[in-house]
Parts: structure tokens; sequence; C-alpha cells
């Protein structure tokens, strides 16, 4: 099974999942990313689209890389990454669906104000311009699909800690 853990940056995807992963027998983080960042070490570099979702191999190399671990280990993926094109979303989610592998689709969400204030204040990776310019997207995929999709955890008011325990609630663990 994947546990998917959606929402934009400062949601609270990346400090939850190893939370998750900690309540979710047989489970590892997995994190999508990593697949982009191998892409975008290609040289020469692949034409660049602003964000690596945007070149057609990352979705399929998600797709197989999770599979290929899954069968390899069983268990559970916990997968923290932000997909906000719905197209994005029906490639991964069918093509994991081909190989009989369920996925449960949260969306980690947070209001506007709350999300510009952990960005700015994030000690890690500091205030960054490209974070920022994920807001309006995202609130824009949470009104028209996003939120339909996925069984959507309020972050607002939530610890990391609590977001975690919801999610491993709601995954029956």
């Amino acid at each position: 099974m994947i546990v998917w853990l959606n929402g934009t940056h400062g949601a609270g995807k990346t400090t939850t999942s190893p939370l998750v992963q900690q309540l979710i027998l047989e489970s590892r983080v997995f994190d999508a990313e990593k697949v982009g960042e191998t892409l975008m070490d290609i040289k020469p570099r692949l034409p660049w689209t602003g964000n690596f979702q945007h070149w057609p191999p990352w979705r399929p190399l998600v797709v197989e890389t999770a599979r290929h671990v899954l069968d390899y280990t069983g268990g559970t993926l916990v997968m923290p990454m932000t997909v906000l094109v719905e197209r994005y979303w029906r490639e991964i989610s069918t093509g994991l669906a081909q190989h009989n592998i369920p996925v449960r689709h949260f969306v980690l969400h947070a209001d506007q104000d709350t999300l510009r204030a952990r960005i700015d204040g994030d000690t890690d990776l500091g205030p960054s311009t490209f974070r920022h310019a994920y807001l309006e997207p995202y609130a824009e995929a949470a009104r028209t699909w996003l939120h339909a999709e996925a069984e959507v955890i309020d972050t607002t008011h939530l610890t990391p800690a609590e977001a975690a325990e919801r999610i491993a609630k709601a995954v029956g663990s």
C-alpha cells in the first residue's frame, strides 16, 4: 500500500511522513522528489520546464520505483509529495492501480496565512519564493479537484505528531 501525503509547501508533509512511518508497521518513507532530483542530474540537462514534475519521465518513474520497492520489501510506502496538477495525479494513481497497489491519498492542509508563516519561518530552508509560488496553485487545486480526491487533514492547529496519528488511525494501524 501507499500512503500518499499531498499538500503544498508548509503543510507538514516532510515533517509528518517519518512520524507516520513510525506508526505503520513495515513501512518506509519514499520521497518521490528524489526521482526528480535524479532527472535533474542528467547531463546535459533535460529541457527546463520550471518543475521536474512537468518532465514526462518523472511520473512513470515514480510509479515504477514505488512498484519495485514494494515488490522487494512489501509493506507500506509513505510518500510525501506535492502533486497539484490533476492530470499528473491521475497518471500516477492510475499507474499504481494498474499494478494493484492501493493508495490512501491524504492532503495536509493549512490556511494560507499559516502556510506563509511556516515557509517564512522554516529554519532549514529559509524563506523561499519557489515555495511561496505554489500557494495559489495549491488553493486552486484544492477548490477544483484535490480535496475531493483525498482525505483532508487540516494541520493549521495540529502538531505533526497529531497529524501522523490521524493518518495512521485512518489507515488502520
